[in-house]
């Protein structure tokens, strides 16, 4: 089962569909398990052969995503607070919970605007150069955050990315400070936002919430603006949670 989704991430984390040569490059599994892994995957629909012989997520995992969808208590109980904030804010609204060294988007409402962002619900992104990582990353205790520093790779996305753990944990202090946590186009040039930390009382769930926009509309103090409001919003989601994830301290 554990190679088996080993191939399940790789597909699915790629950008476009991959070939066998391709997944084999990327994992451990010799030639003759890797293709008996596929075999099986596309049997059960959890993967689909291509015509051009490349491999991509298949539909039966689409089923297993809406019934995990539907059941995730915590973007139930956040979603109204997202909407509130979107309104508030009239941008981009992300949630994201922290796994291992990416946040995954769980939901997204989106801009008014003409120009809306990209972005989709179930990608991954780095937590070192987003405001929503780092926002979950001001949560953590310091063991857990010393721990995690060793296992990010750094890499330069824009000219503004924070490239070292000690200029990462510099930033961390200050938004520990503040509450909030803010993208100044470190991931991506042109794009701009404020979050703040989701998390339970022993640490063990971390998530953020996050406002983004475009450059050329948000400025940076439009951001400051609206960083009580999005603190106020992850506030408002932990009380709600109180009752599952424990009371915030």
């Amino acid at each position: 089962m554990g190679k088996a989704i080993t191939v399940l991430d790789i597909v699915a984390s790629a950008e476009v569909p991959m070939r066998f040569t391709e997944i084999l490059d990327r994992c451990d599994q010799p030639r003759g398990t890797l293709h008996r892994q596929l075999s099986n995957l596309v049997e059960e629909g959890l993967l689909s052969l291509n015509r051009d012989h490349s491999y991509s997520l298949g539909l039966r995992l689409l089923k297993f995503a809406a019934k995990a969808w539907a059941g995730n208590q915590f973007r139930t109980i956040a979603e109204p607070h997202l909407r509130t904030l979107h309104e508030q804010t009239g941008e981009t609204v992300h949630l994201g919970v922290l796994r291992g060294t990416e946040v995954i988007y769980l939901d997204k409402v989106e801009s008014r605007q003409a120009v809306r962002m990209y972005s989709q619900i179930g990608n991954a992104s780095p937590v070192f150069c987003t405001g929503v990582g780092k926002a979950a990353m001001s949560a953590m205790t310091d063991d857990a955050l010393d721990e995690l520093l060793e296992k990010i790779t750094f890499r330069r996305f824009t000219e503004h990315t924070i490239i070292t753990a000690q200029d990462l944990r510099s930033e961390l202090v200050d938004i520990r400070s503040t509450g909030n946590a803010y993208d100044r186009e470190e991931h991506e040039i042109g794009i701009r936002c404020v979050a703040a930390p989701v998390y339970s009382q022993d640490r063990s769930f971390l998530a953020g919430l996050s406002v983004t926009g475009p450059a050329y509309r948000v400025s940076m103090e439009a951001l400051q603006s609206w960083a009580g409001m999005v603190r106020q919003a992850a506030d408002a989601i932990m009380d709600d949670m109180a009752p599952r994830l424990g009371p915030r301290t």
